[in-house]
């Protein structure tokens, strides 16, 4: 079917709903693949931002910034420091450091194993062992800790914190 519209012809093409639906079907798998894939790239993104704030917290730590640290927690945090008996609040995330730090002890320098990470929507979960060299100013203050670690990260307003976690020393094996 053509129309005339000014001078040049346009041509308009009519699809039945039979036509309709064989190209929707087609359709189909396609913008599927498409959906994975840019799931796939924003979960990747996703747990590398995430990767990298538990190092930056364990950078925080390291240089005593008890500022940029408070930051990474949600107001509503509840959480299981290994220091700790009973789980604490957002108020008592820094409780461990600064009792290192009243004692002359600092953290010297950690490496983390990354073992898992999953991110569905906003929120993520990642575990990982943490190796810790603490100096302090004697030899009974100097040591070094391996704990497993359990943080779940809550995206909100566009940024991930910490809404939950555990930490617990290794077991026999280290593991």
């Amino acid at each position: 079917m053509s129309l005339v519209c000014s001078k040049k012809p346009v041509t308009i093409a009519v699809v039945t709903g039979d036509q309709y639906d064989r190209e929707m079907l087609k359709a189909i798998p396609f913008l599927v693949v498409l959906a994975a894939t840019v799931f796939a790239q924003d979960s990747a993104k996703d747990e590398a931002q995430i990767w990298n704030l538990e190092k930056a917290y364990w950078e925080y730590v390291k240089a005593n910034d008890l500022e940029k640290y408070r930051a990474l927690w949600h107001e509503d945090f509840v959480g299981w420091p290994f220091v700790s008996s009973a789980p604490v609040r957002k108020d008592h995330v820094t409780d461990w450091i600064t009792t290192n730090m009243s004692r002359g002890v600092k953290l010297e320098s950690f490496s983390i194993e990354q073992l898992a990470i999953q991110v569905i929507r906003d929120v993520a979960i990642v575990h990982y062992r943490i190796k810790m060299v603490w100096a302090g100013p004697g030899p009974t203050e100097s040591n070094t800790e391996v704990l497993r670690a359990t943080h779940t990260w809550l995206r909100t307003h566009g940024a991930w914190q910490i809404i939950g976690g555990m930490a617990a020393p290794v077991n026999a094996e280290g593991k």
